[in-house]
């Protein structure tokens, strides 16, 4: 299906692993000129054909910064992606184990990352009656099923979208949000990431609380989610054949999430 994004541009952060990666290949493949942001570009990334920006955006002042070299080297922007978060740090305690830093570095990188680059990129995105896609969480909709610094954080980045489409939505910006469950990621799957602290926590083999993840979770698919998956909805809803998709939170779960 031809997407008619080709020649569009797109800044996508949080891109050198996992379902920013994804992303990046997903909208070069339609012909997109992508900036990729991530905090160390990797090799993988180079490979896309995008044009890596290093960049901290727990920074404050990174997501001026990055978005003017977004619209330097691509003349505009078109489409942004905001998947920049993670839930991998050491946050396996309850909420009486989590210190004021661990809730602010995780609100700062999960929530408030997107809204710096947004507020930053908005100018060129009304000039192209661009899209906004903002990649969350199904644990803005079960917070309890994740950390509860990070499914509030998501929940919060749930809403940012909801709100920001009812101010730009009338000015031609489309915004909506892709709310993924479990994805086979580095966040599960990598030996020092959340997934391995969260079975040491628990006192079971990191390979068997992997397997045994999408049953926990109930998802009625049986598998992790693919980045490929993710990135697929993410590239259709930033394209034009989504002109009436918008203020929507499209959640991709398997199945996982039993409510409407």
């Amino acid at each position: 299906m031809d997407l008619h994004l080709n020649g569009k541009t797109a800044l996508v952060t949080g891109a050198g692993r996992g379902i920013g990666l994804a992303v990046v290949r997903a909208l070069t493949a339609e012909g997109v000129r992508v900036v990729a942001a991530a905090r160390t570009p990797t090799p993988d990334l180079t490979a896309t054909g995008a044009v890596p920006v290093a960049v901290d955006l727990s920074d404050p002042a990174g997501a001026g910064r990055l978005v003017d070299e977004a619209v330097a080297e691509l003349g505009g922007i078109d489409i942004l992606v905001n998947n920049v978060g993670g839930g991998d740090g050491d946050l396996t305690g309850g909420f009486l184990d989590l210190t004021d830093e661990q809730w602010a570095e995780v609100a700062d990188l999960n929530f408030f990352a997107t809204v710096r680059v947004t507020r930053a990129a908005l100018p060129a995105l009304l000039a192209a009656r661009g899209a906004i896609v903002n990649v969350s969480s199904i644990g803005a909709r079960v917070p309890h099923g994740g950390p509860v610094p990070y499914t509030t954080a998501k929940a919060a980045l749930t809403a940012f979208g909801k709100a920001l489409v009812h101010e730009f939505g009338p000015r031609g910006v489309r915004v909506n949000t892709v709310s993924p469950g479990p994805v086979r990621t580095a966040m599960w799957e990598s030996p020092t990431g959340y997934g391995a602290k969260l079975a040491a926590s628990m006192g079971i083999p990191h390979a068997d609380l992997v397997a045994g993840l999408p049953t926990a979770m109930g998802m009625l698919t049986d598998r992790l989610v693919e980045p490929e998956e993710v990135a697929t909805l993410v590239t259709y809803l930033a394209s034009p054949l989504a002109a009436s998709t918008t203020g929507a939170d499209h959640v991709i779960d398997g199945g996982a999430v039993k409510t409407a």
